[in-house]
């Protein structure tokens, strides 16, 4: 009895150790979507049984990393073009309209940080760098919003598209996103000066032109 609470009770910690190393993979492109997620092979890894794997994999599924399929397995998530549109057209919604209401909310230090983040943007060198920073720059952006459920929908919106915008930036390069980096400057200036409505337009813009660049490279979504 001892050792079966033993094992109970480090299940919880192991399960969220095992589901942010594979969310870290997803995230940074070493598993990719639709790739097939193996249990035996992370039981392996870990030297666990199945149940912290099936858990961590449930704590994936409610992130929008990974799907799982009923006695059949788990996948990587992916998209067509058509649901990244989709997506997409609710975050032109969702984050402006979390990111007015974090407008007061904001301190001195996270707009600093904001800020800092736009600059170091410039500075990359690799894509993964602009897409880690890109990242953080948005859920930096709306974060001091007072709405978790909101916060958690629109950060499984970024969990499920990121392998595309990452794809996207491969495919034009660094050298030209010069005006993503403009973008960027203006939302922080306009949270800086508490400017809600400037904010929430800038942030819609600079979404929906993101949405419409994939729209125009469908080979994004079948690599």
């Amino acid at each position: 009895m001892e050792g079966r609470k033993e094992t109970m009770a480090r299940t919880p910690s192991m399960s969220a150790r095992i589901a942010e190393t594979l969310e870290e993979r997803i995230l940074v492109g070493d598993l990719l979507p639709a790739a097939r997620i193996r249990q035996e092979s992370i039981a392996e890894e870990f030297g666990v049984s199945r149940l912290p794997i099936r858990e961590a994999l449930r704590i994936l599924e409610s992130r929008g990393l990974v799907r799982l399929v009923a006695s059949t397995g788990a996948w990587v998530s992916s998209l067509d073009l058509a649901e990244c549109r989709e997506i997409y057209f609710l975050r032109e919604r969702l984050e402006p309209f979390l990111l007015g209401e974090a407008v007061e909310a904001h301190s001195e230090e996270s707009l600093n940080e904001l800020e800092w983040l736009a600059v170091r943007m410039r500075e990359v060198v690799t894509v993964s760098e602009f897409v880690n920073l890109d990242r953080q720059f948005h859920l930096t952006s709306f974060q001091p919003a007072a709405m978790p459920r909101l916060l958690t929908m629109a950060e499984q919106q970024w969990n499920t598209t990121q392998h595309y915008r990452r794809a996207f930036v491969q495919l034009i390069g660094l050298e030209n996103l010069e005006e993503t980096h403009q973008e960027h400057l203006l939302i922080t200036s306009a949270l800086r000066r508490r400017d809600r409505r400037s904010a929430e337009d800038l942030f819609a813009l600079h979404i929906r032109k993101t949405r419409m660049s994939l729209e125009r490279h469908p080979e994004i979504f079948h690599t």
